[in-house]
């Protein structure tokens, strides 16, 4: 591999993300096992919205895995982002009962997810006690530097960024849980 020294000196790898991994599976799981044949360190970025025979074959490969928990509310998420939520979180315990490092994560958007309730249920889904690794949660918000595909608008563009003093409140509340909060990412 032309990047091989880069790889081992670095303590870098590859993370697979953007989008949704799991709409490209198969590729994914067949890219990661060469990865992993080279030593490369692997990770994947997603919401975990797919039948765990894609998942959870995908999540083995990976050093650790970032699961985006994002409209913690069924009929909602279902509304809102066309998110199938009892099997993200059915896929969540998987993950974690296979001993798949799992890093949840808690997007924070002004009028989807920003709000106690959606933390509450997303901090109450990542009982650190299943955790293999201490326990800890990445608190983020919208990234506006997403730039949309040729011909298409970004529908997130007028979201805000949610308030230090919102940022602080969701923090406060996952510690209580107690999760290790990092904020960004």
């Amino acid at each position: 591999m032309k990047d091989d020294i880069f790889f081992r000196t670095s303590g870098g790898g590859v993370t697979l993300s953007g989008g949704e991994v799991l709409m490209q599976a198969e590729f994914a799981t067949r890219f990661l096992q060469r990865l992993r044949l080279w030593g490369v360190s692997c990770a994947i970025e997603t919401a975990g919205d797919a039948p765990a025979s894609k998942l959870l074959p995908l999540a083995k490969l990976c050093d650790e895995v970032l699961f985006d928990l994002k409209i913690m509310d069924a009929t909602q998420a279902r509304d809102v982002v066309k998110m199938n939520l009892p099997r993200v979180l059915e896929n969540l315990r998987l993950l974690v009962s296979e001993g798949v490092n799992v890093i949840p994560r808690l997007p924070l958007i002004p009028g989807f997810t920003l709000s106690r309730e959606n933390m509450q249920a997303g901090a109450g889904c990542t009982d650190p006690a299943e955790y293999q690794a201490d326990p800890s949660v990445t608190v983020s918000s919208v990234r506006r530097t997403e730039i949309p595909p040729a011909g298409e608008t970004w529908s997130m563009k007028e979201v805000p960024a949610p308030s230090s003093a919102d940022v602080a409140t969701m923090r406060e509340m996952a510690e209580r849980a107690g999760l290790q909060v990092t904020v960004g990412g």
